[in-house]
């Protein structure tokens, strides 16, 4: 029975150190340059219009919504779209530390994983990633495990169209990403963030990789402006597409300035 007692005990120091903010309803909106996920480009290093909306309750409850366009490449048979959805908890147990609990389900409408000649499959891009964080000041980290094989990737869909190089081992439910963050407050609206992150891609470590961002944003308050250098160590066999069938390919994962104009309200 302690098991039981030390979470209900929890739960109610966590709801005693809850941010005491009325329920708030948000939206952003912004255009880039690029699109990168975890550093590698998922609209062929062209321009993205991404945009959301997220609410979040007073008990530290929350959920939200995020859509951006993504590469139409001829590997994945219809992807245009990515839509998130997510929702979480989050609470401070004590003064000045945040922790993060939740979930993130990435989808992609109509798009499925291209197979074998003859091999018919259903597979598709989308993703369920479970995740816990923790914020300290102008530190944040994050761990997202993905609940189901990582994008598609199983011994179906490896050894043909984007994992062409990648010889049949199984699934890859329980890929893990880690996420470090620090941002630097250089005062009048303008701030520095630096980013780390290493991606374990489960019996495929050759996808396995590290990434890398360093920002410079300013606020004007109608409109935020950010210039991101943006870079992984993925290799280039793994991590290259092309844009339409016929077209060479372009390698996606390379160190690159992507610049962006938003706006939250």
């Amino acid at each position: 029975m302690k098991f039981p007692l030390l979470i209900v005990l929890a739960s109610l120091a966590a709801f005693a150190y809850a941010d005491e903010a009325p329920n708030s309803l948000t939206g952003n909106l912004s255009l880039n340059s690029d699109y990168r996920f975890r550093g590698i480009s998922q609209t062929w290093k062209q321009p993205a219009v991404q945009g959301g909306l997220d609410y979040a309750h007073s008990s530290g409850l929350y959920a939200g919504t995020w859509m951006s366009n993504v590469s139409g490449n001829s590997y994945n048979n219809g992807a245009g779209l990515e839509w998130d959805l997510y929702g979480g908890w989050k609470f401070s147990p004590m003064q000045d530390l945040t922790l993060d609990f939740g979930a993130l389900a990435y989808v992609y409408p109509g798009a499925k994983l291209n197979s074998a000649p003859g091999v018919a499959t259903d597979q598709k891009y989308d993703n369920v990633d479970v995740y816990a964080g923790l914020g300290y000041g102008a530190f944040s980290a994050k761990l997202s495990i993905a609940a189901t094989d990582y994008f598609g990737l199983d011994s179906t869909t490896a050894g043909y169209a984007y994992f062409s190089a990648l010889p049949a081992r199984g699934g890859s439910k329980g890929s893990a990403y880690l996420d470090l963050n620090y941002t630097f407050d250089l005062g009048d609206g303008m701030t520095l963030g630096t980013h780390l992150g290493r991606l374990e891609v489960k019996h495929y470590g050759e996808l396995s990789y590290t990434d890398y961002k360093l920002s410079l944003a300013k606020d004007f308050k109608i409109l935020t402006l950010t210039a991101a250098v943006v870079g992984t160590d993925a290799k280039r066999d793994y991590y290259q597409a092309a844009n339409s069938a016929g077209q060479s390919a372009k390698r996606i994962g390379t160190t690159g300035l992507v610049l962006s104009v938003g706006k939250t309200f």
